[in-house]
């Protein structure tokens, strides 16, 4: 009797496949669990599709913004529309069932080019570089990390032994990789990203000084506070961009950089929270230009009501 009661309680883990010998533990969340985790993934991806293709839409239709600053925004939206699109609808099967079914040649990739929307000395050749080089460093990186396993490269034997089972999806990091990818992938443009902002700032606020010290023949008091508000918008909305990045993804690479050092004690659940947190800097890009400018929020109206159907509609005067 005591025997069968311990095989009632000594439950058989499960396995994402059951009928290979090395397989993946699996996870089995509550039903409930998974259905509000279903619903809450699949809203924050929809949402960031829809947003970021408007956003898409706006640049791309309307020719009043066809500027050299909105090719930057319409660089990160791409970026962000395909993070929604293609990294999430995959994420969350993996987060959810905690195993990974969809082969192992489905790539999951992202490139993030964060856009520098001050553009007062950038020319049209000037953005396409940028975007160019944002886009081809970021595959680059995220590729040769990827195929060519430089993340594992000196612990290769300690990644095949410990880690490396069916039905798992992952980016195992060896202690060089957990050092060199952040900084390249991460820290290093962030720190770039903040002396540009800094450098803005500062030159936002000369040129403020100089609007208020214009002669008045020159420009009328009307003209100048709305240029002047108009640089404080600019400047405000740049730094709640980077701020909402930098919240977004400093927690998920913080810990996959100490991960390695401290003898991958780091929960896997933590990651997987971590990510989607990254993750959601995707969701919030459009919702910030939308809160903060006007004329995002009067194309959006139009593309949604079917305006943009409409003979000449990419003349609309949006400001």
């Amino acid at each position: 009797m005591d025997n069968i009661i311990d095989l009632d309680i000594l439950e058989e883990p499960s396995l994402c496949f059951s009928s290979l010998n090395k397989s993946c533990l699996k996870t089995d969340y509550p039903l409930e669990v998974r259905v509000l985790l279903y619903i809450l993934f699949s809203t924050t991806s929809l949402i960031t599709v829809i947003g970021n293709l408007l956003v898409i839409i706006t640049v791309v239709h309307f020719r009043q913004l066809r500027t050299s600053t909105n090719y930057l925004i319409l660089s990160l939206a791409v970026a962000d529309l395909l993070v929604g699109g293609m990294v999430m609808p995959p994420s969350m099967i993996r987060s959810v069932e905690t195993c990974w079914y969809l082969g192992s040649t489905f790539y999951r990739y992202y490139a993030v080019c964060h856009p520098l929307l001050y553009h007062s000395k950038m020319t049209p050749t000037t953005i396409r570089f940028m975007i160019i080089v944002c886009w081809g460093i970021s595959a680059v990186i995220g590729f040769g990390m990827i195929f060519l396993e430089l993340n594992i490269l000196g612990n290769e034997e300690f990644y095949y032994n410990n880690f490396l089972c069916e039905g798992a999806c992952m980016v195992f990091q060896a202690k060089v990789g957990a050092i060199v990818f952040p900084m390249l992938c991460f820290y290093i443009p962030a720190v770039i990203m903040l002396c540009v902002y800094m450098k803005i700032l500062h030159t936002a606020q000369r040129q403020a000084r100089a609007i208020q010290s214009t002669n008045a023949k020159t420009k009328t008091a009307e003209e100048k506070a709305g240029m002047s508000k108009s640089e404080r918008k600019a400047t405000k909305t740049l730094a709640i961009i980077m701020g909402v990045f930098l919240t977004s993804w400093v927690p998920f690479f913080i810990c996959n950089c100490i991960d390695p050092f401290t003898g991958y004690s780091v929960p896997p659940i933590l990651f997987d929270l971590l990510i989607w947190v990254a993750y959601f800097n995707s969701t919030c890009n459009p919702i910030v230009y939308a809160f903060f400018y006007s004329w995002f929020r009067h194309a959006f109206k139009v593309i949604l009501s079917g305006g943009i159907c409409f003979t000449d509609s990419s003349h609309t005067k949006l400001f």
